[in-house]
């Protein structure tokens, strides 16, 4: 099995899940999500997503457990992990570090098709998370997470269609794999 860990972010709507389960799917590799995570105790608790970030604001072991799940899947090699903070939590463990993002109201527009709600309440809802995620990162772990300056390659989502932005990812893993065969064919 290849021992390859990438760590995979970017902000709300930016399209990390889609690639994140791309660059799996592409090198058979596990994939794991911490925003899955984070939604799946949203659900138990019977509270909303947004909701469950305010509590995340009050309860730092809601973030503890699922960071602390993001390193014990690392460590187990062969995974992409997609989350938040993903590539600040794992910058000792991945080999691979990536970050997708775009403007807040491209992002905005993403999230209104795909959850079927107004433009407005998906800025909102993103601008909301985003402040949360930033000063929890702050608060628990001490991270700025607008400074990107921790990954290996950052992916404006902008201006590119989906099968071009896949085409960057997969020309730098291809890269990185031409340099570090042994991470991907033990």
């Amino acid at each position: 099995m290849p021992c390859i860990v990438i760590a995979v972010s970017g902000t709300p709507g930016s399209g990390k899940t889609t690639y994140s389960r791309f660059i799996a799917e592409h090198y058979g590799l596990r994939y794991v999500s911490s925003g899955s995570l984070f939604r799946e105790i949203a659900r138990e608790r019977g509270v909303s997503l947004l909701e469950l970030h305010r509590q995340a604001e009050r309860d730092e072991r809601i973030d503890l457990l699922i960071d602390q799940r993001a390193v014990s899947e690392a460590l187990k090699g062969g995974v992409v992990i997609e989350g938040h903070l993903a590539v600040w939590v794992l910058k000792e463990i991945a080999h691979i570090k990536i970050i997708f993002d775009a403007p807040r109201e491209v992002r905005a527009e993403r999230i209104a098709r795909r959850d079927g709600i107004s433009f407005e309440e998906a800025l909102r809802e993103i601008t909301e998370r985003e402040r949360s995620n930033y000063e929890r990162a702050m608060k628990y772990y001490g991270l700025n997470i607008k400074d990107y300056s921790v990954a290996d390659l950052v992916v404006s989502t902008q201006h590119l269609s989906p099968e071009a932005i896949k085409r960057i990812v997969l020309a730098y893993i291809e890269g990185f794999q031409e340099k570090y065969p042994e991470l991907f064919y033990p």
